[in-house]
């Protein structure tokens, strides 16, 4: 970016040439064009942070999909577990070993497989001695990206992974050189993934956070009685088995590919993403400093970008007119359905104006964390888990409507109204368990029979 910031273009620079050799010098990075721009909104938002690393997780989410669509539900479940496109690291071993402690956050650079420039971090603090080493790829608009992780082969990006092979040199802190191994396409690895979501649940959610039990994840534990239950719910699905909930169960088994295809890829992304909205949501809370007078929550502003990041993924695009994957998406097409898109919710063209005033509440709670605000923005975050809802409300009907009154009886449709119900029944129950299990009976994964006024 800031090549063509100052004017200068790749094609005018070229690369540094070794008249003896006859050849390019080989651990010169080469000129990297990148477009110069102002930092992205997302889908509307303009963040204060560097978010784009956490808004790429609809890479998984797509990957995900891409491999149901085919029915290669071993593909899917390894992009579930291992990521591919948010918080790559390299675990290389350095040689020789560590000669001081090296603490997380200590800048590492490098030369990428493309012959780049590599800038990361210590992803993890170790140990003098220690000879294993974890480096998070540092994602700007200038760097080239490093995509493993589950990826299948044809998926991956390697051209900013560091590179492999022969002799490779890694800085740590600009001052200390290390000699380094690992394997390119074994060793890049993604420390966040749709999994991790819900299987962190219990530590970030219910017990080790300052303003723990989050209540929203607590209404959740309290119906189904596991701490990852989205994770369980996708997992299950992915191998067509049953679930062990206290409430809500599901057997998959009764399903084939088109349910199962159905319940995994709306349970990752409307059961674990839509959760971790609300964690980071509370996580900005707990870390807003209620002295601070302005521009001086940059924690707390962090958090609350991930959580939009995280809403709305990459593919929305700056403006909203993208084709994403995730919950700024599922608003949208709802909307569609309901007649709720547009300022005024009374239409069925446009942005859901569920997003609009989700939206709002967003860049108001973003200022309010600036101004040290934090009962404001708990207000904010309050507003938007609430609005949050309504898509899986209008899922939970739309689909009770077609299987009851136009009389769709195909898996896909019964599964797509099971996961939908299965994303908002906890918060049903807390306000009446009667009325949740009857919707649960009726909209459940193997309901003998659906009934919309029921419903």
């Amino acid at each position: 970016a800031n090549y063509a910031c100052m004017g200068n273009f790749c094609d005018a620079v070229g690369e540094l040439y070794n008249t003896d050799t006859g050849s390019y010098y080989p651990n010169v990075p080469a000129c990297n064009d990148a477009v110069f721009s102002e930092p992205d909104f997302l889908a509307g938002y303009m963040p204060d942070t560097n978010v784009l690393d956490h808004s790429a997780i609809d890479g998984d989410q797509l990957a995900i999909e891409s491999a149901l669509s085919t029915g290669d539900f071993g593909q899917a479940k390894s992009v579930y577990e291992d990521g591919g496109f948010s918080k790559s690291y390299a675990q290389v071993t350095v040689s020789p070993a560590l000669s001081k402690g090296l603490p997380k956050g200590t800048p590492i650079t490098g030369i990428s497989k493309g012959s780049r420039a590599v800038f990361g971090t210590a992803l993890e603090s170790a140990s003098a001695g220690a000879s294993s080493i974890k480096i998070q790829y540092v994602v700007d608009e200038s760097t080239a990206p490093c995509f493993v992780g589950g990826l299948a082969p044809d998926d991956q990006v390697q051209d900013g992974c560091l590179a492999d092979g022969g002799v490779n040199v890694i800085t740590i802190n600009g001052e200390d050189d290390y000699f380094y191994s690992y394997d390119v396409d074994s060793d890049n690895k993604n420390a966040r993934t749709i999994q991790g979501f819900s299987t962190g649940a219990q530590s970030k959610m219910f017990d080790d956070c300052p303003g723990c039990p989050y209540k929203d994840f607590e209404e959740f534990y309290n119906y189904y009685g596991e701490f990852d239950y989205a994770n369980q719910w996708v997992t299950a699905a992915l191998l067509g088995e049953s679930t062990s909930f206290t409430n809500g169960n599901a057997d998959f088994n009764i399903y084939g590919t088109a349910g199962r295809r159905e319940a995994v890829k709306k349970g990752t992304a409307y059961m674990s993403v839509w959760m971790y909205v609300i964690r980071e949501l509370e996580d900005a809370i707990d870390d807003c400093n209620v002295e601070c007078t302005f521009d001086c929550n940059e924690d707390a502003v962090h958090a609350w970008d991930e959580a939009v990041a995280f809403y709305a993924g990459s593919e929305e695009g700056s403006d909203g007119s993208g084709d994403g994957a995730l919950l700024y998406s599922l608003a949208d097409k709802r909307c569609a359905n309901f007649g709720t898109c547009g300022a005024g919710g009374d239409s069925v063209e446009g942005v859901a104006k569920t997003n609009l005033d989700i939206y709002a509440q967003f860049a108001a709670g973003q200022m309010n964390l600036n101004l040290g605000n934090c009962q404001g923005a708990r207000e904010n975050k309050d507003h938007i888990s609430e609005l949050m809802g309504v898509p899986l409300v209008q899922g939970v009907l739309r689909y009770a409507h077609k299987i009851d009154n136009l009389n769709d009886s195909s898996e896909k449709s019964k599964a797509e109204g099971a996961v939908f119900a299965a994303a908002i029944l906890p918060r049903l129950h807390a306000c009446s368990p009667g009325a949740a299990a009857t919707v649960y009976e009726n909209m459940k994964v193997g309901a003998t029979s659906t009934s919309l006024s029921a419903v």
